[in-house]
This record gives structure tokens, C-alpha cells and sequence, in this order.
């Protein structure tokens, strides 16, 4: 398996890892109706919960390719997460949906080479100097046919070649 495969691989599993997070996607699904893609992203809470859309989706959006002072090239992947959350009002959704935001932030930044499988990032004040998750955007959208909660994640991850 090659590092990319190994870093996806990776992300998915600590995602997974937040208690109810939901369905974890390694990649963005496509399905032949709304009903369908709701389907792929259906999740009930284990204590009897109804069923709803509770799912996140993961792609590697950018790779940059460079060498570092130590004559070592360096591929700086940029991943980008989406993570919906039908909206539940009286359930105060919204804040759910940042609690488990935080607690996948939490987990990363507890162990940024996620399980020993990606290489510490370069110190700061590189150009590739972010650590962590990065929060990029918080809205409503419609998603399948669902009022959903959406937020969008970065998360940069290193393997040297």
C-alpha cells in the first residue's frame, strides 16, 4: 500500500474513532438519487436513536512535492473532510456537530502522525508550518435531500520519499 493509501487509511480510522460520528466515507459517494446518498450517510445512535444523516467523507484535494535541507523530498498532502449533520433542532445539532468536531481535533492533535503512520510535519514557519485540524467552514446545506449542519476540515499530512 503506498503512503497516500496508508495516510487515508489512517485519517479514516481516528475519524471512526469519535464516539457517534457517524458513517466515515474514504471517499465522496455518488448515488443514482437523493434517497440513495442519504442511505450511504444513515447512522442510528446506539441507544435507540432514529435513524439520520450523520456522515463524513474524506479526498486528498492538493500534494506538493518538495526537497528539505537534509537533500530528503518531502510530499505534503492536503486532505479535506466534509461532515454533515441532519439538523435536530430541539437536539441543538449544531452543537453536537462541533462537539465531534472538536473531539477528532482533539485526537489529532494528541497524535499528529496518526498511529505512527504519517511524519511529523516541518517546524514552524514553513510554508507548510500548519498543525492539526483546521476548521475551514461551518454552514447549513441541503445534502441528499436533508437540512444538514456541514463543516469543512483540513488536515495536511507529511511522508518523506
Amino acid at each position: 500500500m503506498n503512503a497516500l493509501a496508508q495516510h487515508r487509511n489512517a485519517i479514516v480510522s481516528v475519524l471512526a474513532s469519535v464516539p457517534q460520528i457517524g458513517v466515515v466515507q474514504d471517499r465522496e459517494r455518488h448515488a443514482a438519487s437523493d434517497a440513495e446518498l442519504a442511505a450511504l450517510f444513515t447512522y442510528t445512535l446506539p441507544a435507540a436513536g432514529t435513524a439520520h444523516v450523520r456522515g463524513w467523507w474524506l479526498r486528498r484535494s492538493s500534494t506538493v512535492e518538495h526537497g528539505s535541507s537534509t537533500a530528503r523530498t518531502v510530499s505534503v498532502h492536503q486532505w479535506t473532510l466534509h461532515g454533515y449533520l441532519a439538523i435536530a433542532d430541539a437536539q441543538a445539532s449544531e452543537l453536537l456537530l462541533d462537539d465531534l468536531v472538536e473531539q477528532f481535533r482533539a485526537l489529532v492533535r494528541a497524535d499528529p502522525t496518526l498511529g505512527g503512520v504519517c511524519q511529523p510535519g516541518p517546524l514552524a514557519g514553513s510554508d507548510d508550518s500548519t498543525d492539526g485540524v483546521q476548521v475551514m467552514r461551518a454552514e447549513p446545506v441541503d445534502f441528499a435531500g436533508v437540512r444538514c449542519h456541514s463543516v469543512v476540515l483540513q488536515l495536511r499530512t507529511w511522508s518523506y520519499l
